[in-house]
């Protein structure tokens, strides 16, 4: 039985067969989005409503309306029409609107959304919600920003990062703000035998293959070179370390739910935080090491321009990316029209964040000796293995990841599984099947392809090219389309951000 009645009408009336109108009416719908539909305007709690008993759902799924609630849907849909717009004889008046705590808003998908009341949800402080962007942010990018300063120079490095901090942070706004607009639109192994440089601060070059000076000193490890073959044959990071954290991470995505996982969090705010603190205490030690040349080659520096700076714009379209998620993370703020600020300013510190670590480690990078060439995709792996500070963050990052790596495989299983099976859990070994098959893909990945700058860039660009550049953009121009607002200046700005989506993901396999 449906307690009150499910349209707002309007001046003019759509078309029954009109299933492309929005289920909401814009006017209606922003001024709804803006309250976060408040159970204290009458009008929110509008259009729909459908009791309990008509709601079903399977274990942690979505809820959904039956058939028989969709049919009374349906039907008083149709006797809202019956009458002229000025007839109030077949609306129902506010006072018969259910309580706000068994408001169900209904969505043409088939989904029921309880809204819940004022005081139903806690709500977040501007500070705290920048810092969940900024942590939620933060990821394994930043271990991959010096190689990518390296790869287009200096100088082109530090302008990169700053114009794609802006080109992102425009498209995630297009994503905030489409919540409107969218009811419009239907590997190397890193020894001690290298070369690297000497007093307390060791940094090495573990890439033999590339071009080194001819003075740099050759460290070479003393002791029983038995006992280091043994280590290496027995822990290398493309042979063996993969293996061994299949014994760790396969039990772990077998959990229902992720929420144990989701309470350790912090860590990667802790992990960042080291990695700054780390790096400031290393050039402090090291001093900097920059030489300007725009044209010319040097022994120990690279151009300050490079023709293979698209290898940096994928690394930071994945740096930068939190556009799928980012309403969900900005929905519980206290003060939602601080939204855009929040966001910004969240961007900002990112950005800052990026600058510094990128700056820091190219700066510092000892050349000479090293040429800065030596600069690693992951800028660990230019510290020798018995150095205890990097051999610290490495157990931080791990423990990151795994806690951020039980949440992706859950998200991974929630839509493949809850697609084909309707259920999110069908069975154990339904998830232990696709567990294997995810995780048997991570160890092929570094057996095969151990390149973390590579797959950052290649990941960030194919993702970024829908999720950050395509689908914010077409979403905004339908939705000028069809509110007749598109002007030429915005088809051309939009289309030339996707045309940039489309040149970055290219570019990756010409580099």
């Amino acid at each position: 039985m449906v307690k009150g009645l499910l349209q707002y009408r309007p001046k003019e009336q759509p078309s029954m067969d009109g299933d492309e109108n929005p289920l909401l009416y814009p006017s209606l719908f922003e001024e709804c989005a803006t309250n976060h539909f408040s159970p204290a305007d009458a009008r929110s709690r509008r259009p729909f409503h459908i009791e309990p008993a008509y709601i079903t759902s399977i274990n942690d799924d979505p809820v959904r309306v039956t058939i028989q609630a969709s049919a009374m849907n349906k039907r008083i849909h149709y006797y809202s029409k019956l009458g002229p717009p000025s007839e109030q004889a077949l609306i129902a008046p506010d006072h018969v609107i259910p309580a706000p705590e068994e408001i169900y808003v209904y969505s043409p998908l088939g989904t029921a959304l309880k809204i819940g009341g004022a005081d139903g949800t806690e709500r977040n402080s501007s500070i705290v919600t920048i810092f969940m962007i900024w942590n939620t942010m933060m990821g394994t990018s930043i271990l991959s920003i010096p190689w990518g300063i390296k790869q287009a120079g200096f100088t082109t490095g530090v302008i990169i990062i700053f114009l794609m901090g802006l080109l992102t942070l425009y498209c995630c706004y297009r994503v905030v703000k489409s919540r409107a607009a969218i009811h419009y639109v239907h590997h190397v192994n890193v020894t001690d035998i290298g070369l690297s440089t000497n007093g307390s601060d060791k940094v090495i070059c573990p890439n033999t293959g590339d071009p080194t000076p001819p003075n740099a000193t050759l460290d070479m490890t003393v002791g029983n070179s038995t006992d280091f073959e043994q280590f290496q044959m027995w822990w290398s990071k493309t042979d063996t370390v993969p293996l061994y954290l299949i014994i760790v991470l396969l039990p772990l995505l077998n959990f229902r739910s992720p929420s144990f996982f989701a309470k350790f969090n912090v860590l990667g705010t802790v992990s960042v935080l080291y990695l700054v603190s780390l790096i400031t205490f290393k050039a402090s030690r090291i001093g900097f090491h920059l030489n300007f040349r725009w044209n010319e080659l040097a022994e120990y520096f690279v151009p300050e321009f490079r023709l293979s700076f698209p290898q940096l714009t994928g690394v930071l379209t994945l740096a930068f990316f939190i556009h799928n998620c980012i309403i969900t993370l900005l929905k519980n703020n206290r003060n939602p029209e601080n939204n855009v600020r929040d966001l910004s300013v969240a961007y900002l510190l990112v950005g800052l964040t990026y600058m510094y670590v990128g700056v820091m480690v190219f700066g510092s990078f000892p050349s000479p000796p090293l040429a800065k060439e030596c600069i690693q995709q992951n800028f660990l792996d230019n510290f020798p293995s018995n150095d205890i500070l990097s051999f610290v963050a490495r157990i931080f990052l791990l423990f990151q990841m795994m806690t951020v790596y039980p949440l992706l495989g859950y998200l991974v299983r929630v839509q493949l599984l809850g697609h084909i099976f309707g259920n999110n859990y069908p069975s154990f070994f339904h998830v232990l099947g696709l567990n294997i098959a995810v995780v048997g893909f991570g160890v092929l990945m570094a057996r095969f392809y151990p390149n973390i700058g590579g797959i950052i860039r290649f990941s960030g660009a194919a993702c970024g090219l829908a999720f950050v550049f395509v689908y914010p953009c077409l979403i905004h121009m339908i939705a000028l389309y069809r509110s007749q607002q598109l002007r030429w200046y915005s088809t051309i700005t939009h289309v030339s951000i996707i045309v940039l989506g489309v040149a970055n993901l290219v570019a990756q396999f010409l580099m």
